[in-house]
């Protein structure tokens, strides 16, 4: 249905004209006046017609963006606000909520996509923008928002912060995130100007930026500061910056006053600030002035806002609520509910809160019953449920490291963290079990929860909580099954039942694991990654080596017996790099790794039930896919050779056809297309029961389907990429062919279809043969003196092909085989640099854990 315009006026959006010449917006070296940026509000939300319309935003940090989300607001059209970069979560909500119009800005492209000419929408009057809880997820609840309450928190923001017309703040923060909007209203609100940029602080001409525009503002959340700390923040000069403001979640209380400290010497103020989606943004600031003597605190309410503290029954502090003009209409799950009114009048937080000495709230932890660990949203009620559905009683507890359980009577700690890490689809690291005798309980029976966190710290205490730091179990400088296991997948807690799969291996973990189970074994079983840790250790070979014959002895000492496909990484990622660089001429290696990647694939990520083997897949994706844009994120922003598609793996779809620098990571690009289509077909549960019924004719077919593309039968429109997939299912079904014939047909089916692949022989019988030496010979011997370099360089394989194309070209000229040394040490050097930031990472978890005796507090907003 439509509606005629009849709506309030949200004057920060409809009066801009009034300030004139003044700057509005510099974006990209352009300046866009309060008069010139009205102009363009106006001209679009006369584009937009003389209906009420629901309007989808897909909006970037541009002024197409900022001018579509005002036209919105001025017109009177309901907006759903969105990132961007978050097609799927658009496509969730499109198909949720049936938008009339939906727009899009990015990359200085502006579109408006007219849906229908009125609306199906029975839309409130009062109702002015829709913001989501989960960030960009796609989910359909939504908060409803008012014309009053942007107005309101706007005002609120601009007189505590103290905004005029002369501040100008950068754009530190996407528009469509309640944090960065608010920031751009405030500003627009007292006049002040906006420099628009997409340019992160970790970029120095980010802060070229800042000096050069005269920034006085910019806004950051608790990762910011982390990234401030890397570039050297406290030299950076910033003579016009007046203060710094911080949201989005908690901030330790070290770091506020570090950094409110650092203000007071450098003469810009630190406001801590405290929100919810729910109140448009803002809800409470902590005065710099008290920020250092009150680092834990959140402050006081927002001008025109008030606390109160609810009790809660068995806590000692009770829940924050929040009144004021801020406060949101109601949510939306459904087009329905965007006819709704007024429906709560107050908020409740969710969060426990205390006033301390000075008068200031403190957050003391969340009442609701969730926490959000490695970025998942894990419902504590959920897992006790899971625990309860086969008959353990539990107590869950969390927070932003560490999900830690209590469970009543003697249970399989090992067997149950198993089980729960794949319930909830955490790391098994990430989960703690403890056994108690009795959980605690409050006298009406409910689980007495700060007890039972205090039991769990005196258990650990008295058991003592494993280092990850420390060596494993075992006789120190002593190798044992268990332990290798325990230190390449690091891990603290394997049983007798597990197996390298089930525990999370993959192929780039399967190196070290096989290298150091050969060493303690002497003879490695061609299926030890499906044997269990129980069966290894019981294996005739695994004895001490002083116990093996002398002449046994001596030939282990000349040569290893490695796995095949070990060696093929560390041969062709020497081989890729010297070609490249023009030591030599040797190509056709790239494409046996794309084999090597079906067989492995084979190998490690198709045995267990459908949920768990899709996260474990996912999981092996993003262990290639996260140090791959990492790094292509730095060669992007200090060469001009690759864009934005290559840092999002995304050149083979958005990129030239034509072959130049951009298509440098295709391998990268091919690997992870194939893995991500290969796990979603894998989903699908009847694919997924074809599979295990007929394990090689399922490789087969799709090596039939991969043979259109291959001899360009059919035109797949993704350029230089598609044509490997006959190559993965080919190594996908090596690793299924267990006899004689079988395998005698994939070798058949691998000198029939290489040639004519390439115009010339010598690539395609280097494919030919490195394919046939995997579907032979299972194990390779390698003098015992080459086994450590030849696990280097497989386990930083991919690291290396990364790195090589910025280390080898200033080199090159001087002396090509410096520069395939430098690219192979290089490479090394990042795979250790990854190995370290994840080890940290996990480090730190695990020592959060000993340290915290309850729930650690955190202001948990949805900023």
């Amino acid at each position: 249905m439509t509606t005629q315009l009849d709506f309030a006026r949200v004057p920060f959006a409809a009066d801009l004209s009034s300030y004139g010449h003044r700057p509005a917006i510099i974006a990209d070296g352009r300046t866009v006046t309060y008069l010139e940026l009205g102009q363009r509000v106006g001209d679009l939300a006369r584009d937009l017609g003389g209906e009420r319309r629901l309007i989808a935003l897909a909006a970037s940090n541009d002024v197409d963006s900022l001018v579509a989300y005002l036209a919105a607001l001025t017109g009177g059209h309901p907006l759903i606000l969105l990132p961007e970069d978050k097609p799927a979560a658009l496509g969730s909500l499109i198909a949720a909520y049936d938008p009339d119009v939906v727009l899009r800005s990015a990359h200085g492209e502006f579109s408006l996509e007219e849906r229908r000419a009125g609306s199906r929408h029975d839309l409130h009057p009062d109702l002015a923008l829709l913001l989501s809880t989960s960030g960009s997820t796609g989910s359909p609840k939504l908060v409803r928002l008012s014309h009053a309450n942007l107005q309101a928190n706007a005002e609120s923001i601009a007189t505590y912060l103290g905004i005029t017309p002369e501040d100008r703040a950068v754009t530190t923060l996407p528009v469509s995130y309640c944090y960065g909007l608010s920031v751009i209203n405030s500003h627009l609100l007292r006049g002040a100007t906006l420099v628009l940029t997409g340019l992160s602080v970790v970029d120095p001409c980010f802060w070229d930026l800042c000096r050069s525009e005269r920034v006085t503002s910019f806004a950051a959340v608790p990762y910011t500061f982390e990234l401030l700390d890397r570039v050297g923040f406290s030299g950076v000069e910033l003579p016009s910056l007046r203060y710094v403001t911080q949201a989005g979640g908690r901030l330790a209380p070290e770091r506020v006053r570090h950094f409110a400290e650092l203000g007071k010497n450098r003469g810009w103020d630190l406001f801590v600030m405290y929100g919810q989606t729910e109140a448009t943004a803002r809800m409470a600031y902590l005065p710099p002035r008290l920020a250092v003597d009150n680092a834990g605190a959140i402050g006081v309410p927002v001008p025109g806002g008030s606390f109160r503290i609810d009790p809660v029954e068995g806590l000692p502090d009770g829940e924050l609520v929040y009144t004021g003009p801020n406060v949101m209409l109601g949510y939306a799950n459904q087009p329905e509910d965007l006819a709704l009114g007024r429906t709560l009048t107050e908020l409740r937080t969710g969060d426990l809160a205390r006033k301390n000495a000075a008068g200031l709230y403190e957050i003391a932890g969340r009442r609701s019953r969730f926490v959000k660990i490695v970025g998942l949203r894990v419902d504590l009620g959920q897992v006790e449920q899971l625990l309860s559905a086969i008959g353990v009683t539990a107590a869950a507890m969390g927070d932003d490291d560490m999900l830690t359980v209590a469970i009543e009577g003697g249970h399989d700690t090992n067997l149950l963290t198993k089980v729960l890490a794949q319930g909830v689809g955490l790391p098994r690291a990430a989960v703690g079990l403890h056994t108690v005798q009795e959980l605690p309980r409050l006298g009406n029976g409910k689980i007495n929860y700060p007890a039972v966190a205090a039991l769990v710290r005196q258990r650990q205490a008295e058991q003592g909580t494993p280092d990850p730091g420390a060596s494993p179990s075992g006789a120190a400088g002593q190798d044992s099954v268990r332990r290798i296991f325990q230190e390449c997948l690091e891990l603290t807690e394997i049983s007798d039942t597990d197996t390298f799969v089930s525990l999370g291996g993959d192929s780039l973990s399967f190196v070290a694991v096989s290298v150091r189970l050969e060493q303690l074994l002497g003879h490695l079983p061609p299926d030890w990654h499906l044997r269990t840790v129980g069966a290894l250790e019981r294996t005739p070979e695994h004895r001490h080596p002083s116990e093996k014959e002398p002449g046994r002895i001596q030939k282990k000492r000349l040569l290893a017996r490695m796995d095949t496909g070990v060696v093929l990484r560390a041969m062709g990622i020497v081989l890729i790099v010297s070609t490249h660089i023009g030591l030599l001429e040797w190509q056709g290696m790239a494409h046996v790794l794309i084999a090597a990647a079906g067989f492995n694939f084979a190998r490690f990520q198709l045995t267990g039930r459908r949920l768990p083997r899709l996260r474990r897949q996912l999981t092996s994706v993003a262990r290639i896919a996260v140090p791959s844009m990492a790094f292509i994120t730095f060669a992007y922003l200090v060469t001009d050779r690759y864009s934005l598609a290559n840092v999002v793996l995304l050149n083979a779809i958005l990129g030239p056809e034509q072959v130049t620098t951009q298509w440098h990571f295709w391998f990268i690009e091919d690997i992870v297309y194939i893995l991500l289509a290969m796990s979603a077909l894998l989903a699908v549960p009847w694919l997924g029961r074809a599979e295990r019924r007929f394990p090689l004719m399922y490789p087969l077919a799709l090596f039939s389907a991969g043979l259109l593309t291959r001899y360009e039968l059919i035109e797949p429109n993704v350029p230089h990429t598609l044509p490997a997939l006959w190559l993965f299912a080919l190594g996908w079904a090596i690793a299924r062919a267990r006899n004689l014939p079988q395998r005698v047909l994939v070798s058949a089916l691998t000198v029939l279809t290489i040639p004519g692949f390439f115009d010339n022989h010598n690539r395609e019988l280097t494919m030919i043969a490195g394919i046939l030496l995997l579907t032979w010979l299972p194990v390779l011997p390698v003098p015992r003196i080459l086994s450590k370099p030849v696990v280097l360089l497989a386990s930083a394989s991919m690291h290396i092909y990364l790195v090589h194309w910025l280390v080898y070209p200033p080199l090159v000229e001087t002396s090509p085989a410096l520069a395939v040394a430098a690219s192979l040490t290089a490479g090394i050097a990042y795979w250790s640099l990854c190995n370290a930031v994840s080890y940290t990472r996990r480090r730190r978890g695990r020592k959060a854990e000993i340290r915290q005796a309850t729930i650690l507090p955190s202001p948990a907003t949805t900023d």
